[in-house]
């Protein structure tokens, strides 16, 4: 009984380091197997403790050995997962899981136990084997209550007659524009938002079901992809009237191998049969049309400093001067597209004006806070060279000391690190590098006087205190949890 109650908490401890991992990967095993940037991981965590198992099987002691491979991977188990700055959530889908799992932990033990009685036979099951079939039944179970959710989210949708759907994809950029267009529809429609960076159809079908309000006028959607085909899947349940594919570029590069394949993934939109209009960035690579339009052609940055932006913006003839209090001249383009939308919805030409002079900054993109003196500009969330060089150039207006925060760029090339690590070179008098996975390419291209690597994210206030002062100018450029 005692190496059952061993095995049962071991195949509890597996499951553990399992659904952490693919909670962080959206549930996606290929992406867990394949994808995970700190593979060891694997190794120490999950590999080496069923092997570990395995081999107190074969072990003369073997409830001993049983019960020492048990402890200590609890312990070292535990020791990782405290240091992890994005830990698992209990959701009610982790919850299930961990239900399918100690189930059949559960059921495994009881054959041990009635083989034992029947046959006299010690016959072992490795923990493993119950893991694996608990989670094979979990994912056919939640695919069956998605398909559920999926249709109760489609009726929804179906009784909203006169809804207008704005869906938005892009490399980088899409969770701006949302909240921009956002900011200057909703006084003058029922806006509603898909919200924080919820983007995969999961995520939009639960936003659907729980949170859509039934009197919204306009839904402005936002659809990520890490595979070909996420974008037509998104598309084809949504079905959206108005659709914005913001710039295309080398963000998830490992998953889509080449940027022909990002674009062709994000013109996936553009098949939704209800189209009645496109807003496309140039790197598109789309022709205007009768159904679509370029927004970035005619934007033209006046100024970008650290108290916000002034464009110009000429649509067929009309010219457009227009500024707003957000940072970053990146942005110009991406209140553009807004811009375009909200002219082909009606909304007029002078409260156009007026509320992109109010638009909000986007929380953890080019944020700046004042604080002790010091300014902070938050842009943890922007991970794309293009977008990260302008931040650079932004800093580099300011008179004081610069000090850098940064994991370089995830999910991107050697080559664009490089580019990026020259200019932080240019611009900054402290570098402090987060994370491993860019840490040699940066070092490499950084004066080493400048740089600082900070292996525990958790020292981050001590450390900021202790090398910045008031007057200094703090940026966050990009963030990555340390599991990347």
């Amino acid at each position: 009984m005692s190496a059952v109650i061993s095995n049962f908490i071991f195949t509890l401890a597996l499951g553990f380091y399992a659904l952490t991992c693919l909670q962080w990967f959206s549930y996606r095993p290929g992406r867990v197997m394949h994808h995970f940037t700190k593979p060891m991981w694997h190794l120490y965590f999950f590999i080496i403790p069923v092997l570990a198992q395995i081999a107190a099987m074969f072990c003369p002691f073997y409830y001993a050995a049983l019960g020492v491979v048990t402890a200590s991977y609890i312990a070292i188990l535990a020791l990782w997962h405290r240091g992890l700055d994005k830990k698992l959530v209990f959701t009610d889908r982790i919850k299930r899981a961990f239900a399918y799992i100690a189930s059949f932990a559960v059921i495994v033990g009881i054959a041990e136990i009635l083989i034992d009685i029947k046959f006299s036979t010690d016959i072992k099951i490795p923990a493993v084997i119950a893991l694996f079939v608990g989670l094979f039944f979990h994912f056919r179970y939640e695919k069956t209550l998605f398909n559920r959710f999926k249709a109760s989210a489609l009726a929804k949708l179906g009784t909203m007659n006169n809804l207008i759907i704005v869906q938005i994809t892009a490399s980088y950029g899409k969770t701006s524009i949302k909240n921009f267009l956002y900011d200057i529809l909703s006084p003058h429609f029922v806006c509603y938002k898909t919200p924080r960076s919820v983007n995969t159809l999961a995520g939009i079908v639960k936003d659907i079901n729980d949170d859509l309000p039934k009197n919204t006028q306009v839904y402005i959607a936002e659809a990520g992809a890490r595979l070909p085909g996420d974008i037509a899947e998104i598309t084809e349940f949504l079905r959206p009237q108005i659709v914005v594919v913001g710039e295309i570029g080398a963000q998830h590069l490992e998953y889509f191998k080449s940027v022909e394949n990002i674009r062709a993934t994000k013109l996936e939109a553009l098949n939704s049969p209800r189209l009645k209009h496109a807003f496309v960035h140039s790197s598109t690579l789309c022709h205007n049309s009768a159904t679509i339009s370029t927004y970035d052609i005619g934007t033209k940055v006046i100024s970008s400093t650290l108290n916000g932006i002034k464009f110009s913006l000429k649509i067929n003839d009309e010219n457009f001067r227009l500024s707003a209090p957000v940072l970053g001249e990146f942005n110009a383009q991406n209140l553009s597209a807004c811009v375009m939308v909200a002219r082909f919805l009606g909304v007029n030409d002078v409260y156009i004006h007026n509320a992109v002079e109010k638009v909000h900054s986007v929380e953890h993109r080019l944020q700046k806070i004042e604080n002790g003196g010091k300014i902070i500009i938050d842009d943890a969330f922007n991970g794309n060279l293009a977008g990260m060089l302008a931040s650079y150039e932004l800093c580099k207006t300011y008179k004081g000391n610069k000090v850098i925060v940064t994991p370089g760029i995830v999910e991107s090339t050697k080559e664009d690190n490089e580019v990026l690590a020259k200019k932080i070179d240019e611009v900054f008098d402290l570098v402090i590098i987060t994370g491993e996975l860019n840490l040699k390419t940066l070092k490499d291209n950084i004066n080493p006087g400048k740089v600082y690597v900070l292996k525990d994210k958790s020292k981050m206030v001590e450390i900021l205190a202790k090398y910045t002062k008031a007057g200094d100018l703090v940026l966050f450029s990009n963030d990555a949890p340390n599991f990347i």
